[in-house]
């Protein structure tokens, strides 16, 4: 059971470095590449746990020989277009001015079904309000309507929409992030004038407090716990 344990771990621990090291990327929309890596490395990490008589190193070579294949690949691609053509694909166009392109939505197996799904999550209901629809190489769908489809900006109607700021978590579950204060000019006198000024009197009764450097501060007390 011990053997199992320890062999599962370093598994483990061997495939989160391997994914933090091909970068955030790799977590969201996968290329194909990426999805056969990913594919490759789940079933050559699954080896090893189930036959204790493979030694662990046979598990682990191939899943560093395929994260190198990996990097070469996104390296050679970052610096040549048709390879990175050749590997990833390009862009699609499947509306182009309010029209659909079927010679598009046929050669990339897109259904009009599809299609109008994908539209809707993007609150699109019709098509001739879309001005371009761009299936990219990892899957996505990105909706560009008519430009007097778009929503109006604050710039448009000569509105000041005022400054934003970046806002940081200064407490945590009534835990308080002084290093969050520090980016934005903050101290804990601040954090304790703040708080009793919303009636407060110590940061373990907050369940989360951001704030940014415009001043501009969310406030959330812990819920009172009814259970018996």
């Amino acid at each position: 059971m011990a053997i199992i344990i320890i062999r599962t771990i370093i598994v483990y621990f061997s495939l989160l470095l391997t994914m933090r090291l091909l970068g955030k990327r790799q977590l969201g929309e996968m290329e194909l590449s990426e999805f056969v890596l990913a594919a490759l490395i789940a079933d050559l990490a699954a080896l090893p746990l189930q036959d204790l008589g493979i030694p662990m190193i046979n598990g682990l070579v191939p899943i560093l020989t395929l994260f190198c294949c990996e990097l070469l690949i996104a390296g050679v691609c970052m610096k040549n277009i048709r390879l990175r053509t050749a590997f990833y694909g390009k862009p699609s166009l499947l509306i182009i001015r309010g029209r659909i392109s079927q010679k598009e939505m046929h050669r990339n197996r897109f259904t009009p079904d599809e299609l109008m799904q994908e539209l809707r999550n993007q609150g699109f209901l019709d098509i001739s309000t879309v001005q371009y629809a761009i299936l990219e190489t990892d899957g996505t769908l990105n909706v560009i309507p008519f430009p007097n489809k778009s929503p109006v900006t604050a710039e448009q109607l000569g509105i000041d929409a005022g400054d934003t700021a970046y806002p940081y978590i200064v407490i945590s579950n009534g835990r308080v992030l002084e290093a969050n204060l520090k980016h934005i000019g903050r101290d804990l006198n601040w954090l304790k004038g703040r708080l009793k000024s919303q009636g407060i009197k110590d940061a373990g009764d907050v369940f989360l407090m951001t704030a940014d450097q415009t001043d501009h501060v969310y406030l959330a007390k812990k819920e009172a716990n009814d259970d018996p």
